[in-house]
């Protein structure tokens, strides 16, 4: 017969359940103070911490993409985050298939080289000279290139694809298909759920990236979504972000509202793209785990 929870029981998932409320609370308050920080007028600030605003306003968000400004960030962060995550993922499987087969020749060496990576680093300035050197500065390949290849992800594919069972490889073989066609037609379409997961790490990896625009593109017109925003939240005046004085005389005594408004769009397509994905990420992780 199944007991009642004893009092500790009951105490203990009094204490797990309060610790979730406040973790979940902790993670939605900000998101709501943004949004609401966005939407309110601007006398709503004068009174201080706005959460709910009594009076709407829509007048950060017709300032922001009045200027052309914030727009422009948007289509070029999508198009650095679909170019970059592809190009990631493409570089990845390309390197973690040789790399999964037993036989590759001096296949310890270059792992190794691969786990070195995860330990050291070339630092700052060397990467900026070689990125100078190579002629990428001021182009969007300098905030892609780079970082193409990711220790952590080639292990995660390479374990993925040597979990596939060895016979299914063995049989294209004996039937005539090449390395390349058991990659594209046997590897790859068995590898949904590891792709998919790191579409969502490389995707908002992309996205949400601000520094290297910084270090490489001295353009503000080739500026993504991010570097703008981090512009625009450092900027003691909002109007800074157009070229309309009317625009920045009106908009001078509300900046918080314009930062908000911002924010909320920088982060609105990661959390409209993230959960039609979000199924995949943990299935994929394991899939893709080192087993011991």
């Amino acid at each position: 017969m199944v007991t009642d929870k004893s009092i500790a029981s009951r105490l203990l998932d009094t204490v797990i359940y309060v610790v979730l409320i406040v973790c979940s609370v902790s993670a939605v308050l900000p998101i709501l103070y943004i949004v609401a920080g966005s939407l309110a007028a601007p006398s709503e600030w004068a009174k201080g911490f706005v959460l709910v605003p009594t009076k709407l306003s829509l007048q950060s968000y017709e300032f922001i993409f009045s200027t052309g400004t914030i727009v422009r960030a948007l289509l070029v962060s999508a198009s650095i985050t679909v170019a970059g995550t592809l190009f990631y993922l493409g570089i990845s499987v390309l390197t973690a298939y040789p790399l999964a087969q037993r036989d590759l020749q001096f296949r310890g060496v270059l792992l190794f080289l691969v786990v070195f990576t995860m330990m050291f680093d070339g630092g700052l300035i060397p990467k900026f000279l070689v990125v100078k050197a190579v002629g990428l500065l001021d182009s969007y390949a300098s905030v892609i290139i780079p970082g193409a290849l990711s220790a952590f992800s080639l292990i995660i594919f390479k374990t993925f694809f040597q979990n596939i069972p060895y016979e299914l490889k063995e049989a294209a073989r004996i039937d005539g298909c090449h390395e390349l066609v058991v990659l594209t037609r046997i590897m790859i379409p068995l590898s949904g759920p590891i792709l998919a997961t790191f579409t969502i790490i490389f995707g908002v990896a992309h996205w949400n990236a601000w520094f290297d625009a910084v270090l490489y593109i001295s353009d503000p017109s080739k500026w993504p979504v991010q570097t703008v925003l981090k512009q625009v939240i450092a900027s003691s005046k909002a109007g800074s972000l157009g070229d309309s004085s009317a625009m920045q005389e009106e908009f001078v005594f509300i900046p918080n509202s314009v930062k908000m408004a911002t924010i909320t769009v920088a982060t609105l397509p990661i959390l409209l793209i993230y959960p039609l994905l979000q199924k995949h990420f943990m299935k994929g992780l394991y899939l893709g785990s080192v087993k011991g």
